[in-house]
């Protein structure tokens, strides 16, 4: 968290300084900036963690240590972005943009220019902001960052993955009102960490797992292809971030 030169992303995509709605700002995730402010508004709401491989954590360190600098900047292929609900004034003005509040963070993930494919996920909305305008439009500016062609400012990418855990129905619901479509369940598709006991397939390992304790994850697959975006998709995606409800 050092305040000695530009911070580096470490991302595989050109980001620009900021992805921006009407109403929601996306800028890449400093530590030093955004970390405490986001820690403290999940001290006490664990449950954000729920469904996600890591987390809660008991310290600001840990989180920066852990998770930003231990997994996303390690790999080229993930960032996180701090997500701005530019209608609600911040109460912490020194680590925010523009005096909007933090509402969450959102991360790009697997990402592959061989490929032209992304994820989106992590998706971390602080309770006051959840059911409101701020996911769909913090998805929404990922979209057109990953689908857009590059003469519109976006990435000209061919796919865009959502994946969740199969029992978080909410966030498939969340993708698919985006315009993703469900490919696949894949079972048995991750072992999650000791403690993660609520998230996993409710199913038992067998005897001699190697990994006997550690739960299993069900993971939703779900996508939106550049053919979906162009045939309608970017609409469909504009009209939800357009809504005030």
């Amino acid at each position: 968290m050092s305040a000695e030169g530009p911070y580096d992303i470490n991302f595989c995509f050109p980001i620009p300084e900021a992805l921006e709605s009407e109403r929601v700002k996306l800028t890449p995730l400093i530590p030093s900036k955004h970390a405490e402010t986001f820690f403290s508004a999940t001290k006490l709401h664990p449950e954000i963690f729920t469904y996600l491989p890591f987390g809660p954590y008991e310290a600001v360190g840990d989180f920066v240590d852990t998770l930003i600098e231990g997994r996303i900047r390690k790999n080229p292929g993930e960032t996180l972005f701090a997500i701005f609900d530019k209608t609600r004034r911040a109460s912490v003005t020194n680590e925010v943009e523009d005096d909007s509040a933090l509402a969450g963070l959102v991360g790009l993930l697997n990402s592959s220019p061989t490929n032209l494919a992304i994820e989106i996920g992590f998706i971390m909305i602080l309770p006051s902001f959840q059911r409101t305008h701020v996911t769909s439009n913090a998805v929404g500016l990922l979209l057109h960052y990953a689908l857009d062609l590059h003469v519109d400012g976006g990435l000209g990418l061919r796919r865009a993955v959502w994946q969740a855990n199969a029992l978080n129905e909410a966030s498939v619901r969340s993708a698919e009102r985006m315009g993703f479509k469900l490919e696949a369940v894949l079972r048995w598709d991750r072992v999650l960490p000791i403690g993660k006991d609520d998230a996993g397939n409710k199913k038992s390992e067998r005897d001699g797992d190697p990994r006997a304790g550690c739960v299993g994850r069900d993971t939703a697959m779900l996508s939106i292809c550049w053919d979906d975006w162009e045939s309608g998709g970017r609409e469909r995606v504009d009209a939800i971030m357009a809504r005030l409800k």
